[in-house]
């Protein structure tokens, strides 16, 4: 049987593990050998760990869940997410789901621009050094394309030459000198850091000063992606309130979130717990992608939302996220990292920008999940729910015994470790 080629999957969830893999399996044509990865049979073993990493002694596993519901730029999307916090991918899902009824998400992105930057010091005239930089533009990156490698051969490279002068500082007068570079495909980090190190030697001949760090910047704001979206405010209401006093609510939030640094870090943490699972599950950095993202939320001197939400002339809600995400699809952890290969194949991942843009999509929706939660019935209800199967397992629940354990403790409101091992051992005697 095929599956419909719809990311609308209704009771996902519901399904058995072996069938949940047998949709995606259908959904991304996978391998019976492709399927064994996403069921831990087979992957990542502790050999190939040992290439990656040094001092390796094993594997640290996590779960791989799939977001359902996404329909991006017209295009539906499943979205693989590498996370061990419950909640969140049950949370994606029903936003995504909430965004399709108003269209899906709309995105862009940037051309794959990165910057190396080039530390000048010991300069007998800073402004002099930075007109030479300027002056020898098209000669310096056309050595830095001397080392570009395959990167310069699919159509990336040097793209420009920036100075920034920094007269005084603890160190005396500071030249830095930015390489802008497109990676194409790959993130580019060892792209960008090779030509950056590369150029060292003829930038100290043109400057007259001496060169100290040669390195990239994570700040990627050359590099961004953004997605944007409407739910219409009928898909909003709740028992207790109408669509338009959610909308409402989830417009308040947004502005706390923009005018207080306290709340928007708390804010655009909600927004990476979207991110962060997807850029792991397809091997790239989210350390980068991290740094990059809070750096750009301060960029104008203080800390603020990576999102914009607000009401547009119908009553309905809408929402932007920009910010900057370099990935990529090739080199590193994407191609020797086999679950990593899955998960770009179960997106149907074609280029960098398109997964950028995708995850961008991915974060607003979490973004919108958690607002909502907060505007309504607040963040705890629905997480302490996943909570409780956390807790059951925990407590020693295995099987069927672990609904029976959860069940209770959410209709005694009472989710503790404590309670969920008494049950355990209650209900366990019951069940023999």
């Amino acid at each position: 049987m095929t599956t419909q080629h719809t990311s609308r999957i209704p009771g996902f969830y519901k399904l058995p593990l072996a069938e949940r893999v047998s949709r995606i399996a259908d959904w991304a044509g996978l391998t019976a050998g492709e399927q064994q990865v996403l069921l831990g049979s087979s992957g990542l073993g502790a050999e190939q760990a040992g290439h990656m990493i040094e001092n390796a002694i094993g594997i640290y596993a996590l779960p791989l869940g799939i977001a359902t519901n996404f329909l991006v730029n017209d295009q539906d999307y499943l979205i693989p997410m590498v996370i061990e916090e419950p909640s969140v991918v049950a949370a994606v899902s029903n936003a995504a789901r909430l965004f399709r009824e108003g269209g899906g998400f709309t995105t862009s992105s940037d051309e794959p621009v990165m910057i190396g930057q080039i530390q000048v010091l010991d300069l007998p005239d800073i402004q002099a050094a930075a007109e030479a930089v300027l002056a020898n533009r098209d000669a310096l990156m056309a050595e830095a394309d001397r080392v570009g490698g395959s990167i310069v051969k699919h159509g990336g490279g040097a793209r420009g030459i920036e100075v920034r002068p920094f007269p005084e500082t603890p160190a005396g007068p500071m030249l830095i000198i930015h390489l802008l570079y497109d990676t194409r495909d790959a993130m580019g980090a060892n792209a960008i850091n090779t030509a950056a190190e590369h150029l060292a030697t003829q930038i100290e001949a043109i400057t007259g000063g001496r060169v100290n760090l040669r390195i990239l910047s994570n700040l990627t704001d050359r590099r961004k992606a953004r997605a944007e979206g409407m739910i219409p405010a009928v898909e909003l209401e709740t028992d207790s309130l109408a669509g338009e006093q959610v909308v409402k609510s989830i417009v308040e939030a947004g502005v706390f979130a923009a005018i207080d640094p306290y709340r928007a870090a708390t804010h655009n943490k909600g927004i990476m717990n979207g991110i962060d699972p997807v850029v792991i599950a397809t091997g790239n950095d989210w350390r980068a992608i991290e740094a990059g993202a809070h750096a750009y939320a301060a960029r104008d001197g203080q800390y603020t939302s990576l999102t914009q939400w607000w009401q547009d002339d119908d009553g309905n809600l809408r929402g932007l996220i920009e910010l900057p995400l370099a990935v990529g699809i090739v080199g590193g952890a994407t191609r020797v990292h086999p679950t990593a290969g899955l998960a770009l194949k179960i997106m149907k991942i074609q280029s960098a920008r398109q997964l950028a843009e995708v995850i961008a999509a991915v974060g607003l929706a979490q973004n919108l999940a958690a607002m909502r939660a907060l505007a309504t019935v607040g963040i705890q209800q629905g997480h302490m729910r996943m909570h409780a199967k956390q807790l059951a397992v925990a407590a020693g629940a295995t099987g069927d015994l672990v609904a029976r354990v959860v069940q209770t403790m959410i209709e005694e409101g009472n989710i503790r470790l404590e309670r969920a091992k008494a049950l355990v051992h209650g209900l366990a005697g019951t069940s023999d």
